[in-house]
């Protein structure tokens, strides 16, 4: 894999370059059947700021392993291998909820990742992973694209800690203020979550995630409650043009030592590349560390589906 750091120093050329509404990915699964609606990048403000040089990420695999060790039973020289539960190769399920919420007209639809042996450790508390979708989809799509086959895989391997993930359904492809599904998410469904299943109700372990449509709601949630979510993920990041003239404000008002980790990736293709550069400029003039991924691919679930290991591996580092 190859990992460029993108500077963006012209945002007025690269608009009049890559136009919102005119390409269309070459590729079939395609995320947006409806167009995303976004201003033109000249609307946003300008990073002001010297331009402060940040390390560039580097790639690394974490391993989740077991340190509890077996004292021998028959002598010194006698060694014996943990057996691993039955139920992790059982594997994990989704449930689909939904909740009533005031703020929104029709009820909030969810699916909940519960993974291997939640049943059965039941003194065990876990992390939580919040995944948005995209614009014209449903609460379905990161279950089509892998995620819960990807984590069964990866927790039996013990390559990643065991976690909850939690996919809600936006229906309203209104920006906000319009659309109060972030709000029915922060003021309903993550206490509800809280509430009903065993997680642990702490900052750190607690992401938020989303693609496209779904990674601008990350950005949105992540930021202006950063009081809840301790990492940030940004999939093809188009940016609502709404909030795009207030990131660099909610950006100054977390203090530095409360930034959330935030993971920001794009295909070298995608449509909507300019915008998720821009704020990846934003975030290294203002020095603010952040994880950049420029891969081969294009704004569709082909590119999604390719890269959801490396995102679970990401979410889950040190939980």
């Amino acid at each position: 894999m190859t990992y460029i750091r993108i500077f963006v120093a012209n945002l007025i050329l690269l608009a009049g370059l890559v136009s919102c509404n005119s390409q269309n990915s070459p590729k079939t699964g395609d995320i947006d059947k409806t167009p995303v609606t976004e201003s033109p990048l000249s609307v946003f403000p300008k990073p002001t700021k010297k331009p402060t040089e940040t390390p560039s990420p580097t790639k690394q695999h974490f391993a989740y392993t077991a340190t509890k060790t077996l004292t021998p039973l028959l002598s010194p020289t006698y060694t014996l291998t943990p057996t691993k539960p039955t139920c992790l190769s059982e594997g994990g399920r989704i449930e689909i909820k939904a909740i009533q919420s005031k703020l929104l007209p029709k009820r909030l639809t969810y699916r909940v990742y519960t993974p291997p042996c939640y049943d059965q450790y039941i003194n065990q508390d876990y992390p939580v992973l919040y995944l948005i979708h995209g614009q014209t989809y449903n609460d379905d799509q990161w279950d089509r694209l892998g995620v819960d086959e990807t984590a069964d895989a990866l927790i039996k391997s013990a390559e990643i800690p065991p976690l909850l993930i939690i996919m809600p359904r936006d229906r309203i492809w209104k920006q906000p203020p319009e659309n109060n599904f972030g709000k029915a998410v922060i003021s309903d469904l993550v206490p509800i979550i809280d509430a009903s299943y065993r997680t642990i109700p702490e900052r750190k372990y607690r992401a938020i995630g989303g693609l496209s449509w779904g990674a601008n709601w990350a950005i949105h949630l992540g930021l202006t409650n950063w009081r809840i979510f301790g990492r940030i993920g940004a999939h093809s990041l188009p940016v609502f043009s709404t909030d795009g003239p207030r990131l660099s404000g909610w950006l100054d008002a977390i203090p530095s030592n409360e930034l959330p980790r935030m993971y920001l990736d794009a295909g070298d293709h995608d449509r909507w590349l300019q915008y998720t550069q821009w704020f990846e400029d934003l975030l290294t003039q203002k020095g603010i560390p952040h994880e950049w991924h420029l891969y081969p691919g294009y704004h569709n679930e082909d590119y999604w589906s390719s890269h959801v290991e490396d995102y679970l591996r990401w979410y889950t580092k040190d939980w």
